[in-house]
């Protein structure tokens, strides 16, 4: 899954923003994301429960994870139930004229989406969380920070 460089620089899903569900469960998709979905794939993201949020993947990327996964699953036999179920519950979510993805009740259901969401680029595909959710487990701990800090300074960063 290789970067995607345009004009010498690599566009990925960078950052986080606060949205609310509509009473359809439509999300508008923020313009930054529709912009990378846009210019380097299509209009279609794949949307996957995972763990306690949700992840959308522009299509072309899911579908090297599913050929990989289906490549590789061989060498991992225990990971085959997790390939199944990612694969069986993995859903299409067309980005609609007015940049809005429409989540199902039933995606909205198994993270426990309600209304107010988080959005965060994780570089190659991002998330969905719900708020409440997103704010109690997002939130750094103290030796993270101080794991972090010296990771840096052995990175000479």
């Amino acid at each position: 899954m290789g970067d995607v460089v345009v004009g010498g620089r690599v566009n990925h899903f960078r950052s986080h923003s606060d949205h609310s569900l509509d009473g359809k469960g439509r999300l508008n998709v923020p313009t930054r994301f529709r912009d990378v979905l846009r210019r380097h794939f299509d209009d279609v993201l794949m949307v996957v429960p995972w763990e306690d949020c949700l992840r959308a993947y522009p299509q072309p990327v899911w579908e090297k994870i599913e050929v990989t996964l289906l490549d590789r699953i061989k060498e991992k036999p225990e990971q085959k139930r997790m390939m199944e179920h990612v694969i069986r519950v993995v859903t299409p979510c067309p980005l609609d004229k007015q940049g809005r993805i429409l989540l199902s009740p039933k995606l909205r259901d198994l993270i426990g989406i309600e209304k107010d969401v988080v959005l965060s680029g994780v570089l190659k595909y991002f998330e969905i969380w719900d708020k409440g959710t997103w704010e109690e487990k997002q939130k750094p701990t103290t030796d993270e920070f101080e794991s972090f800090d010296r990771a840096i300074i052995e990175w000479g960063l």
